[in-house]
This record gives C-alpha cells, structure tokens and sequence, in this order.
C-alpha cells in the first residue's frame, strides 16, 4: 500500500518563445533553414534515422484512455521521454533489462500553444502492473522499464496520472553524449557544486562548480544524474535545464554542419512510436507558433521502506497535476474533479 508522509513541494515555470520538444525534433526543425543540396541530405538521414527506431507498441493501438485515435498536429497529444542506462553494468545488475532513469511527461495543446511538463522522481513508489498479470506489486517507478519496457512505462503513468500517454521516445546514456559532443558541448548555468561518477561508474570524476560554463557530454550527463546533494525533484529540475541548453545550442545558425552527427547519435541510440511524418510535422508546428511552456513540480517526500529508499509522492499533487494534463487534451475528462487546482506555492 501506498505511504503517507507529509509534502515537501517544490516547483518551476517558465516560458520560452520556440518549441522543441526533444533532442531528435532539433535536425528536423531546421532541416528548412539548410541550403537545398545539404537539407536533402539531412532529411533522408534524418528519415532513415528515426525509421529504424520506430517500436510499434501497444499494436499500434491508442491508449485504453483515448476513445480515438490520435493524430498530432491536427490533436493535441501526450508524449514521455524515457532516459536509460544500458551499458553493460546496469545490464547486468539488472537481469538484463535496463530500469528507466529519467521519466518526463509532457502534454501539446495545439489550440492554445501550451506545453506542459513534469519529471518524476525515478524513485516515486507506485503501483506496477502489466495487462497480463505477470507483474504486479508495488515498487520504484524506474522497475516498469526493466519489467515491460516501454510499453509497461507507459501504462505504470497512466495508472498514476489516469491520462492517456500517447507517444513515448526513449534515449540511452550514449545518445545524450555523443549528442552533447556532436554540438561541441553546451553553455549552461551549473546552480551548485558537486561530484559524481563518470558514464564509466568511475567515482569522482566529475567536478563542477557552481556557475556558467561549457560542458562536454560526460560533465553535462553528470549533471542530469546527480541526486544525492539533494532530491530527485531538483534533479528533474537539472535535466530540464540542460535539455533546454541542448536546445539552445542545436538551434543555434553554427550549429547546422553539426547536425548529420547529431542525427547519427539519435538515430544509434533511440526507441519512439512516432513516426518520421509525424515528427516532422510536430517540428513544422513548432517553427510556426509561439509556445508557452509550463513545468509543473510533483510534491512528496522521502518514504524508506526495509533500508530501500523510496519517494512517496503526494497524492493531492499527483491528482491536480494530472488535472492540468487532462484540461491540455481535446476528449479527456479531468481524471480528479475533486482535486484542489495546482498551485505553485509552497
């Protein structure tokens, strides 16, 4: 059963003027900015790419929560990004199924221009249970993945948020990388110092101070991963602001002869159920209008159990931030109408 403990709420909002959803949208968005010779070549490796890693989950069907089907743009549409460490390590520490490292979960609403989004803590204590029965019991939310992959991650949020998860798109430690690496590292604004292991699980390898810099992939990998100077919310937090430098730089006019690498770490290293023509229009969309984008912060606290850590989310959190999910799609009733609205106070 789940644990009650009191919140500890934390929370982050801001705007930005320019949609990209995610690391593989940022080649195609300005595959229309290139010269004509060189665009053809981006977009065939950009098709290729994201052709080989598609995963037909589900059979290709719509959520169980969805009484249709979805098409982006022309609906607006949910989407989790699954992170995974799948080196050889993990593998084997974990039967050969890699657990989920970073979970974020994100709605477009295409009529009004909002992007919502929330990590959840990889230590969030949930209920897990697959359509056949095999799995079922009560554990950290990152055992979905090694238990069902994907399509298991993504009924384990639905059963939490009572929101359909439309799409998801999965990257490993090595995409994130050699992403990093093909754009010539990143700027971004380290909010404290601290030290952690490399990809290598080499302990201490990694120093950063607190302050703006240029990181390479390993020192910008290093910063999504460290959570024991604080809580995985901050965590979320820290992914979220490298994300949007990878953004920032990929997007950059200097960036466009990085592009063919940054396609080639994507595509090696990625699992969706999205399409080619439907990213491409989602990237077409985000070119053309203004997106306000929201971050919403899950509250909770700790909650060990036997000498394992766990995070006990809250549970008026959880039901106002699906809420906000629900209130961003066309036919998907608010799953808690009871629920207090959210609120970014503490």
């Amino acid at each position: 059963m789940p644990i009650n403990k009191s919140p500890a709420p934390r929370s982050a909002k801001y705007k930005r003027r320019r949609l990209v959803l995610f690391s593989v949208l940022i080649p195609l968005m300005l595959i229309v900015l290139a010269c004509a010779g060189y665009a053809t070549y981006l977009f065939s490796s950009a098709k290729l790419a994201v052709d080989n890693s598609y995963d037909n989950v589900r059979s290709g069907e719509a959520s169980s929560l969805r009484n249709k089907d979805v098409d982006p743009i022309k609906d607006s549409f949910s989407f989790l990004i699954i992170g995974v460490d799948d080196s050889t390590k993990r593998q084997a520490n974990n039967g050969g199924s890699p657990r989920s490292d970073a979970l974020i979960l994100a709605t477009l609403n295409v009529k009004d221009n909002k992007l919502d989004m929330t990590s959840i803590p990889r230590d969030s204590y949930v209920h897990i249970e697959s359509k056949d029965g095999k799995t079922d019991r009560y554990t950290k939310i990152n055992a979905a993945h090694a238990y069902g992959g994907p399509e298991l991650t993504m009924k384990t949020v639905e059963d939490l948020f009572q929101v359909p998860v439309d799409y998801y798109v999965r990257f490993n430690f090595d995409a994130f990388l050699e992403i990093v690496n093909a754009l010539d590292g990143i700027e971004v604004d380290v909010p404290v110092d601290f030290t952690e292991q490399n990809s290598k699980d080499q302990a201490g390898t990694i120093t950063l101070k607190k302050g703006t810099q240029k990181l390479n992939g390993e020192q910008a990998l290093a910063l999504s991963r460290t959570r024991h100077i604080d809580n995985d919310i901050e965590r979320g937090k820290r992914q979220q602001l490298v994300m949007k430098a990878i953004i920032d730089k990929a997007t950059s006019i200097g960036s466009i002869n990085k592009y063919s690498d940054v396609i080639k770490a994507v595509g090696d290293n990625m699992k969706t159920n999205m399409t080619f023509s439907q990213m491409l229009s989602i990237a077409k969309y985000g070119m053309t209008n203004d997106i306000d984008m929201k971050s919403l912060a899950l509250k909770g606290a700790d909650a060990p159990q036997d000498g394992v850590y766990y995070y006990q989310l809250d549970e008026n959190s959880v039901q106002s931030v699906a809420n906000e999910f629900a209130g961003q799609l066309q036919g998907v009733n608010k799953p808690f109408p009871n629920a207090m609205p959210y609120s970014e106070e503490d």
